[in-house]
Protein backbone atom coordinates (compact mmCIF):
# COMPACT_ATOMS: atom_id res chain seq x y z
CA UNK A 1 0.00 0.00 0.00
CA UNK A 2 1.23 3.52 -0.77
CA UNK A 3 2.50 5.60 2.13
CA UNK A 4 0.04 8.48 1.60
CA UNK A 5 -2.92 6.05 1.47
CA UNK A 6 -1.72 4.26 4.64
CA UNK A 7 -1.44 7.55 6.54
CA UNK A 8 -5.02 8.40 5.55
CA UNK A 9 -6.60 4.97 6.21
CA UNK A 10 -4.85 4.62 9.58
CA UNK A 11 -6.02 8.16 10.38
CA UNK A 12 -2.53 9.37 11.32
CA UNK A 13 -3.25 12.19 8.84
CA UNK A 14 -6.85 13.10 8.04
CA UNK A 15 -6.63 13.60 4.26
CA UNK A 16 -4.61 11.84 1.58
CA UNK A 17 -3.75 15.13 -0.12
CA UNK A 18 -2.30 16.46 3.16
CA UNK A 19 -0.29 13.23 3.54
CA UNK A 20 0.95 13.63 -0.03
CA UNK A 21 1.99 17.25 0.62
CA UNK A 22 3.81 16.24 3.82
CA UNK A 23 5.80 13.64 1.87
CA UNK A 24 6.64 16.15 -0.88
CA UNK A 25 7.81 18.66 1.76
CA UNK A 26 10.24 16.09 3.21
CA UNK A 27 8.50 15.78 6.59
CA UNK A 28 7.85 12.02 6.42
CA UNK A 29 10.55 9.41 7.05
CA UNK A 30 10.29 5.62 6.88
CA UNK A 31 12.96 3.59 8.66
CA UNK A 32 15.09 6.73 9.04
CA UNK A 33 15.04 7.68 5.34
CA UNK A 34 13.01 10.43 3.71
CA UNK A 35 10.07 8.80 1.92
CA UNK A 36 7.96 9.71 -1.08
CA UNK A 37 4.18 9.34 -1.13
CA UNK A 38 4.51 6.33 -3.44
CA UNK A 39 6.68 4.35 -0.98
CA UNK A 40 5.30 0.81 -0.47
CA UNK A 41 4.53 0.38 3.26
CA UNK A 42 5.23 -3.00 4.85
CA UNK A 43 4.62 -4.44 8.33
CA UNK A 44 7.33 -3.45 10.86
CA UNK A 45 8.22 -0.21 9.02
CA UNK A 46 8.72 2.78 11.33
CA UNK A 47 7.06 5.99 10.14
CA UNK A 48 8.28 9.33 11.50
CA UNK A 49 6.29 12.53 10.89
CA UNK A 50 7.66 15.99 11.60
CA UNK A 51 4.74 18.38 12.02
CA UNK A 52 6.12 21.71 13.21
CA UNK A 53 7.77 21.19 16.58
CA UNK A 54 6.05 17.84 17.10
CA UNK A 55 7.58 14.53 15.99
CA UNK A 56 5.33 11.47 15.77
CA UNK A 57 6.79 7.96 15.44
CA UNK A 58 4.66 4.92 14.70
CA UNK A 59 5.44 1.27 13.89
CA UNK A 60 3.26 -0.38 11.23
CA UNK A 61 1.43 -3.37 12.73
CA UNK A 62 -0.98 -4.18 9.89
CA UNK A 63 -1.75 -3.02 6.38
CA UNK A 64 -5.47 -3.03 5.57
CA UNK A 65 -7.14 -1.61 2.48
CA UNK A 66 -10.07 -0.39 4.60
CA UNK A 67 -10.44 0.37 8.29
CA UNK A 68 -13.36 1.64 10.32
CA UNK A 69 -12.71 4.53 12.65
CA UNK A 70 -12.40 2.32 15.76
CA UNK A 71 -10.14 -0.20 13.94
CA UNK A 72 -7.72 2.38 12.48
CA UNK A 73 -5.78 2.81 15.74
CA UNK A 74 -4.85 -0.89 15.69
CA UNK A 75 -2.96 -0.51 12.40
CA UNK A 76 0.05 1.04 14.16
CA UNK A 77 1.82 1.34 17.53
CA UNK A 78 3.08 4.70 18.76
CA UNK A 79 6.78 4.75 19.65
CA UNK A 80 7.87 6.89 22.59
CA UNK A 81 11.33 8.43 22.72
Amino acid sequence: MRLDKYLKISRIIKRRTVANEACDAGRVFVNGKQARASYDIKIDDVIELKMGERVVKAKVVSVNEYAKKDEAAFMYEMIEE
